[in-house]
Order: C-alpha cells, then sequence, then structure tokens
C-alpha cells in the first residue's frame, strides 16, 4: 500500500506544479487554493508512504515521478519542447526511480 501512496503523492506533486503554472497566468483565488490543496494531499500521502518505504528512497522517487510528470505536462498541455536531448534526461530520471524501486 506505501508504493500506491507514494505514486499518489508523487501525482500531487505533478498537479501541484502544474497549478503554479496557471495560477501564474491567471491569478485567481481558486487556483491558489487548487495550488495547496495538490502540494497538501501530495505531502501527506508521501506522509503515508515514508511509514513502510525509506526516507531517501521515498523522497527520490516521489520528486522523480514528480519532475519526470511536471515534464510531461509541460510538453503536453503547456507547449514545452520536446527534444531529443530533454528526453533522454527525462529517461534517466525515470530509470533512477525505477532503480531505487528494484533495490530497496
Amino acid at each position: 500500500m506505501a508504493w500506491l501512496f507514494l505514486v499518489i503523492a508523487s501525482f500531487g506533486e505533478i498537479f501541484g506544479v502544474m497549478t503554479i503554472n496557471i495560477y501564474n497566468e491567471r491569478k485567481s483565488l481558486f487556483w491558489l487554493l487548487a495550488m495547496i490543496m495538490t502540494f497538501g494531499l501530495g505531502f501527506y500521502f508521501l506522509s503515508l508512504a515514508m511509514r513502510e518505504i525509506q526516507l531517501g528512497t521515498a523522497y527520490a522517487i516521489w520528486t522523480g515521478l514528480g519532475a519526470a510528470g511536471a515534464v510531461l505536462m509541460g510538453i503536453l498541455f503547456f507547449k514545452e519542447s520536446a527534444g531529443w536531448k530533454r528526453m533522454l534526461f527525462l529517461s534517466f530520471i525515470i530509470a533512477g526511480a525505477v532503480g531505487l524501486k528494484i533495490m530497496d
């Protein structure tokens, strides 16, 4: 169950970063509250995951999945570049997260 909590926490990180970008564009109370709520839920589920997963592993995977997800969201929804170098380094982040899971 801890790994599921960690994945949910990563979605909180991804959507939290996405709401920062939207808030910066629109400056509304709704998006400010959405940002606070998504990050809050992400931290909550991270804390649940860390009851069973080591701190270093949980944090590295959380930030790795969050970073990878944020890059993908930027490409899909905010017209950021998807060059081969960017995709190469994104794959390194994902490989690192997978490696940490395998070694845990």
